[in-house]
């Protein structure tokens, strides 16, 4: 049969009082509290310290007209224990409200029985998940564990560890009180998670405590994280946890610890020898401020009480438990000051508190406190421990317990971790000799030049060769410390290389391993060393056509260039056509000649004579044009008739799916799958070629029409077999190469970081060329980017314009001219004659053109003749000088007729 629960009664009162309710004749009425906690606890015994010290000042209070009797119940953290004193606290001593509780478990009984009877119950236990809306006479003077779990996984992130252990002790109910829910939520917020969960049986349940927790420690050796975080213990539990976790080797270099306010509140009440195991080890406490004056003044009182009734504890420091005791007896206190005391008002009056109590603000809403305390970060150094940053709900770090000043996203105190440095830890079980990291190796690769594994001179030896390997070399010495591995090689596929990491067969995986978005899900990945992409290469043959001899020039370059022709040979035409002879007579001859002039001035084999200037100005132009223009053709044909031009068979990867014929691919990488699930090939049309020097001997075979490669892969045998063989079709581009670890691996961003290094001081270029250097045939090959390409117009716009504008520039001046002389005619012609028919337009238009083709203007009635336009003198070269005597006989003729016999011949039209 179990002990009775000791029952600890506090009366005091100046007068004689009834035990619920009764009234004196001095009016002071007594109201009886009951207080349900463990008291043989270090908590307990503070908050019963505290209960004790509140309900003495409240009742030595002569303004007060009541008093207040506390009845305390032990529970020993037993939740039917608490319900069983619950019931007989309402039932025997009648007491008006109950506090304590420190256990989810032991209030949501508690509270059952409570709103039963309308009894209001103080809670020092708030559920980490559900919402105490159930139980109406419930209320929690405790906070959620939500922005105590932001604030942990926060420091996860700022310290960059991806993977945490969490251990805790097992409740009464076999659970966590939600709290490792919580956890996980932010882990995941961040970026981290939990890889393993160590659960410590109940510590009241265990005979040897010593020999369980070793066994339970000793699994964690198992596990590659180094990061703990201790979500909740029982004091005893954390005591035996710390002392054996320190003695077996888990508290040291590479670790990390970091514990909840359940066990970092009483850092203040552990002894020497219990901190001395904690060195090193980061806690979240609540924070309180020890500055205002009802601190000062409940500090020294509370240290007399807790000393006098247990002088075998060492260390007197109130715990935030004992400031949220001392202020529930406050509260009651305060709400018992109105008139109504029934049930009802009582706990609207508790609801109703708002006062700045020694744990803080004391305010409610929907029956828990308001608001997140803040918390403070606190290192265990020596015999006591450094305060650190605050963590301000809904904000982040800061360096003070304010919104105001500087607020970070990360941690930035500085910690004193358990091996005693200052160096952040790696939090993951780094290798040694004794346990090497174990790295995979691919054995069986389609191209030897990224890794090669063959045997050594001993039996069992393995030699590993390759680009990869020799990188993996470069970034170990680059690493700021010695890693300690051993090569494996892997006889399989890919894809079970990464699922080998991911079940931590091996710690790691060095190769040609492409970087996969499924891949990443089961593995850490490195900073990419190498670009991937899928190509496809297929055979070539030469480039053969018999339209080659239009290739140095586009399409659309020909057609400018003959609009530039056409454009010239009109240009000349019109200036030389009135005076030139050779460009005079029938139209197809006009048309011929100027044809042949204009194309045979390319050759500088023209015959016929230019008479004027302004076409001479024309031809200069055209002829500098015309020596641009045939010696780019020139070029641009020789360099493609001397440079071999190859094209591919096969340029469509939809015509090898209709024509159903054979690819190739590397059976072992993931290129397979991708071309059935991605490209829809059919299976049986895909061939494993097991490697690089076999792809020549299928494709001579027509065995395979195509083969795709990774873009790494196709260059280096594209280096060697460049004249028989290239690459086409777009290129689908992957993650790139690296090397993979287990997830949350500290080793693999250092490996991102030296990769990144080498990549930025040349190392890593100097690595392809040595291993991916082009054979001397295809060194010296001209290569698929240094085809001559056919010419545009836009390597020639300037000339053309500059051609354009001089041909238009001679047209429009020897237009000019040529009207001035006409009118110059027509003026001398009408001079002292009365117009007796008005002239239309369009007789005007027309004898204005004839003049312009012909030289000629016609007088009204009868086409005569005039002189020459224009003024052969001015206009004309002196190889017009030979006819200058027939032009003379020309003029003589022009000027036969009289003026007179002009009038007459213009009045006799006029009478007819």
């Amino acid at each position: 049969m179990q002990r009775p629960c000791r029952i600890t009664f506090v009366f005091i009162s100046l007068f004689l009082v009834s035990p619920y309710g009764e009234k004196t004749g001095n009016k002071v009425t007594n109201y009886n509290i009951g207080a349900i906690i463990d008291v043989d606890s270090r908590i307990g015994k503070e908050e019963k310290a505290a209960f004790e010290f509140a309900v003495q000042s409240f009742n030595n209070d002569v303004s007060n007209n009541h008093k207040l009797s506390l009845y305390i119940q032990n529970s020993r953290r037993n939740p039917l224990l608490a319900a069983t004193a619950a019931k007989k606290l309402i039932e025997e001593q009648e007491v008006i409200a109950i506090i304590g509780l420190e256990t989810w478990e032991e209030a949501a009984l508690v509270s059952d029985i409570g709103s039963r009877a309308r009894v209001p119950v103080l809670s020092f236990a708030a559920p980490a998940l559900i919402t105490p809306s159930r139980w109406p006479f419930l209320v929690t003077m405790a906070n959620g564990d939500s922005e105590q779990m932001k604030c942990i996984a926060a420091t996860i992130s700022s310290f960059n560890w991806k993977r945490v252990v969490v251990i805790y002790e097992d409740d009464a109910f076999g659970g966590d009180s939600g709290k490792l829910a919580l956890l996980s939520e932010a882990l995941s917020d961040v970026g981290s998670e939990i890889e393993y969960r160590l659960v410590l049986p109940p510590f009241s349940s265990v005979s040897n405590p010593n020999e369980v927790v070793q066994d339970e420690l000793i699994k964690l050796f198992n596990v590659q994280s180094r990061v703990y975080i201790v979500l909740q213990s029982s004091l005893p539990m954390t005591i035996h946890l710390f002392e054996k976790a320190k003695e077996i080797g888990l508290i040291g270099r590479d670790s990390a610890w970091i514990t909840t306010n359940t066990i970092s509140n009483y850092f203040d009440s552990f002894n020497s020898s219990v901190i001395s195991s904690m060195q090193g080890i980061l806690g979240i406490k609540t924070y309180y401020d020890e500055g205002t004056n009802l601190y000062k003044t409940f500090y020294p009182q509370f240290r007399r009480t807790f000393r006098d009734e247990n002088p075998e504890e060492d260390n007197f420091q109130p715990s935030v438990n004992a400031l949220r005791a001392y202020d529930s007896i406050r509260t009651i206190k305060q709400a018992m000051d109105s008139d109504e005391n029934s049930p009802d008002s009582l706990l609207k009056n508790i609801l109703s508190s708002n006062f700045t109590g020694l744990s803080g603000e004391i305010h409610f809403q929907q029956r828990k406190l308001s608001h997140d305390p803040i918390l403070r970060i606190v290192n265990v150094i020596g015999k006591s421990y450094n305060e650190l940053d605050f963590w301000l709900p809904g904000t982040g770090f800061s360096k003070n317990n304010g919104y105001v000043g500087y607020i970070s996203a990360d941690f930035t105190g500085t910690v004193i971790w358990p091996d005693g440095s200052k160096l952040v830890p790696k939090g993951w079980a780094m290798p040694t000799n004794k346990k090497p990291m174990i790295i995979g190796v691919p054995a069986r690769t389609a191209f030897e030049k990224f890794v090669k594994v063959e045997d050594g001179k001993h039996p069992g030896q393995k030699n590993y060769d390759g680009f990869c390997i020799e990188l993996f070399y470069k970034v170990v010495n680059v690493l700021e410390y010695v890693l300690i591995y051993q090569f494996d090689p892997h006889n399989g596929t890919y894809d079970e290389l990464v699922h080998k990491v991911y079940n931590k067969t091996y710690d790691a995986a060095v190769g040609d391993i492409t970087i996969l978005a499924n891949r990443t899900t089961f593995v850490e990945f490195t900073q990419p060393y190498a670009a991937t992409g899928l190509s496809m290469i297929v055979p070539v043959k030469p480039e053969s056509s018999a339209w080659m001899f239009l290739k140095p020039f586009t399409t659309k370059m020909w057609l400018v260039t003959g609009s530039i022709l056409i454009y010239t040979m009109f240009i000349v035409w019109f200036l030389e056509h009135q005076s030139n002879p050779d460009f005079r007579g029938p139209w197809n001859n006009q048309i011929g000649t100027v044809f042949w002039f204009t194309f045979s001035s390319i050759f500088f084999a023209h015959r016929e004579k230019i008479y004027s200037n302004l076409t001479k100005v024309v031809v200069v132009v055209w002829l500098f044009v015309a020596l641009i223009l045939t010696s780019s053709y020139t070029a641009s044909l020789t360099s493609m008739l001397t440079v071999q031009r190859l094209e591919p068979t096969v340029t469509d990867i939809e015509w090898l799916k209709r024509s159903n014929v054979k690819i190739g691919c590397d059976g072992d990488s993931f290129v397979r799958t991708y071309l059935e699930d991605v490209l829809k090939f059919k299976s049986y049309n895909i061939e494993n070629v097991s490697s690089e020097y076999k792809y020549e001997g299928e494709f001579k075979s027509n065995h395979i029409a195509a083969a795709f490669l990774e873009l790494p892969y196709g260059r280096v045998f594209l280096n060697h077999y460049c004249k028989k063989f290239t690459t086409t079709a777009p290129t689908y581009t992957f993650g790139g190469l690296g090397f993979i670890f287990q997830k949350g691996s500290p080793v693999a961003r250092d490996f991102s970081r030296a990769i990144l290094k080498l990549s930025e001081d040349g190392t890593l270029m100097s690595l392809e060329q040595k291993w991916f250097a082009p054979s001397p045939e295809c060194s010296a090959n001209v290569t698929e980017e240094s085809k001559t390409d056919s010419l545009s117009i836009h390597s020639f716009w300037g000339l053309f314009i500059i051609s354009v504008a001089t041909y238009t520039v001679c047209l429009l001046l020897f237009l000019a001219y040529s009207l001035k002389r006409y009118w110059n005619h027509e003026e001398e012609n009408n001079a002292g004659i009365l117009p007796l028919v008005d002239e239309s337009v369009w007789n005007k238009a027309m004898r204005l053109a004839k003049y312009i083709y012909n030289g000629k203007v016609c007088v009204r009635g009868e086409a005569s003749a005039a002189p020459r336009v224009p003024d052969i003198y001015k206009w004309s070269s002196p190889t017009w000088d030979y006819d200058r005597s027939s032009s003379h006989i020309s003029m003589e003729n022009y000027e036969v007729k009289s003026q007179a016999e002009s009038e007459i011949g213009i009045q006799l039209q006029a009478h007819n």
